[in-house]
């Protein structure tokens, strides 16, 4: 099965678009993206855009709303790009499901035309790329080429972070862009917004660098699971919170090494602080410890979920995660989420 990635796409699109594509995928910021790329290649004159350009709303779809789309030659233009934004199979009785299949079945009569259906984070695409699940089986047996957006993590979205704050005129070290993820949260649509908000108030009190005081002051809190928030279950004993989170892990798709790498880090870094807080280190101090330097505001996060915690439960949660990073590398590894289970259940 034919499966593109969002950059095989933006430059096909450009050259040789196909006849139609679905996007699926868990980053629904980079969908956007990629269809604004699309109405720009298909139509760099905004002026025919309206007739170049069709968008319909999912809540509009219908056979005949599809069929009305692509029947209209393009003007001045070779091809015309049709897409459906905001659609949703949930709610749809079979026989409605058919009845837009049959309208798809006219997409090869209307060769002019470039069909993109553009589907949310919580349409099931199946077993990608080995097997897609029955409803994206039919839209590719109805001429569309599936687009695989998935989400930005790690050090890639660090450094989209830290680009879109540069957009902007600040200058955003990766470790405030970290530290403004964990806070924020990983959604790029919240995080666009945040870093939009932050730049004007920065901006507007002549500063350039942002930092963890104005983010406090100008920001909201995420309402997700992150990998501090499984730490800190972990370590507080809190066996039903720590399920609840790895349950909306599992939800996400997340590769099980990949949520046990994260939280045997975010773990270690907090032993490292929890033994200078011992010492007596101050906050400057402790961040400096870390290679490179962590910023303060991380800090402050660890030391408050570290305040009634002792050092030897701290000790038995990181060894319990080196057991199952073992044991999930025996297993099925990015399938098996039964070591993390078992890690909760122990500690």
């Amino acid at each position: 099965m034919l499966l593109l990635k969002e950059a095989d796409f933006r430059k096909e699109i450009k050259t040789a678009p196909r006849a139609g594509y679905v996007f699926v995928g868990e980053e629904d910021y980079l969908k956007g993206f990629a269809l604004r790329a699309a109405e720009e290649a298909f139509c760099p004159d905004s002026a025919l855009s309206i007739f170049n350009v069709l968008r319909i709303d999912g809540l509009d779809l219908s056979p005949q709303s599809l069929l009305d789309a692509l029947t209209p030659l393009p003007m001045m233009c070779e091809r015309k790009l049709v897409l459906v934004t905001g659609f949703h199979f949930q709610g749809l009785h079979p026989e409605e499901i058919d009845a837009l299949f049959e309208a798809l079945e006219m997409l090869p009569e209307f060769d002019y035309n470039t069909l993109i259906f553009s589907l949310s984070a919580a349409f099931d695409p199946g077993n990608l790329p080995k097997k897609a699940s029955p409803l994206l089986q039919r839209l590719i047996d109805h001429g569309l080429t599936p687009v695989w957006f998935d989400r930005i993590t790690g050090v890639k979205l660090t450094a989209w972070v830290q680009k879109h704050f540069l957009h902007h005129g600040i200058e955003a070290s990766p470790a405030f862009c970290t530290d403004m993820i964990e806070y924020c949260g990983h959604s790029m649509f919240i995080l666009a917004s945040e870093i939009d908000k932050l730049s004007f108030y920065l901006l507007a009190h002549g500063k350039h660098v942002p930092d963890g005081e104005s983010m406090l002051r100008v920001c909201t809190p995420a309402n997700e699971y992150d990998a501090f928030s499984f730490a800190n279950a972990l370590i507080a004993g809190e066996a039903d919170k720590a399920l609840t989170i790895l349950d909306d892990y599992r939800f996400r798709r997340v590769d099980p090494l990949m949520i046990l790498g994260e939280v045997t880090r975010v773990i270690s870094e907090m032993l490292v602080v929890q033994a200078m807080m011992a010492e007596g280190a101050s906050t400057p101090e402790i961040a400096s410890a870390f290679k490179p330097p962590m910023h303060e505001f991380r800090i402050g996060i660890y030391q408050k979920g570290l305040r009634k915690t002792s050092e030897k439960r701290v000790r038995r949660a990181l060894d319990a995660c080196v057991a199952a990073d073992a044991s999930l590398k025996r297993s099925l590894g990015n399938k098996d989420y039964g070591p993390l289970e078992r890690l909760i259940c122990t500690i």
